[in-house]
């Protein structure tokens, strides 16, 4: 038999030897845990003068092949991730909002700036990549694109008219709504 003393001392082998074989951090925890919790169920069948930490080894490689079969079997079977990235999810409300104030102020910007910021912070092309299809020099891209970013930010902070103001009520409609009322 042995001592909970033995375990604790070995425990810090196990885990980098579990951080091995499942390459994450989480999951070598678990199997760290799944490990030492079988070591204590099995703790008869170790034999005295052995190697524990070789016994403690093999019960992790053991756990880890069981686990491994387990979740290619059934899980990566019927993996429901490659359907669920196919779905095509609306962003939320006020998320298209912003798109289309973006794009509001987008249109602000004169046309020399904003093929530069759109090719630069939408499509992520380097200055260089820029300069060349451009045709111009990296240092006109980027005082371009200083000035296209601040014209943007300016377009966003001010307050835009874009509210749509109600019709004003005929004066008859207003009566006939307060007559119901008070009815």
């Amino acid at each position: 038999m042995f001592t909970n003393e033995m375990l604790i001392e070995n425990t810090e082998r196990l885990e980098r030897f579990a951080l091995k074989l499942t390459r994450n951090k989480a999951d070598a925890d678990d199997l760290v845990q799944a490990t030492l919790l079988q070591a204590l169920e099995k703790k008869e069948l170790f034999t005295e003068d052995t190697n524990f930490y070789g016994w403690l080894s093999k019960i992790m490689y053991n756990s880890f092949v069981t686990r491994y079969r387990r979740k290619t079997k059934f899980e990566t079977q019927y993996d429901p991730e490659p359907y669920l990235e196919a779905q095509k999810v609306e962003a939320r409300q006020e998320a298209q909002v912003q798109v289309k104030e973006v794009e509001a102020a987008l249109g602000t910007v004169p046309a020399k700036y904003r093929d530069i910021l759109v090719k630069v912070c939408f499509e992520g092309m380097p200055y260089k990549a820029v300069a060349k299809q451009l045709d111009m020099p990296i240092g006109t891209v980027r005082s371009r694109l200083a000035r296209a970013r601040a014209q943007l930010q300016e377009a966003l902070m001010t307050p835009q008219s874009n509210v749509i103001p109600l019709p004003k009520a005929r004066p008859s409609v207003v009566k006939r709504v307060a007559y119901k009322k008070a009815a």
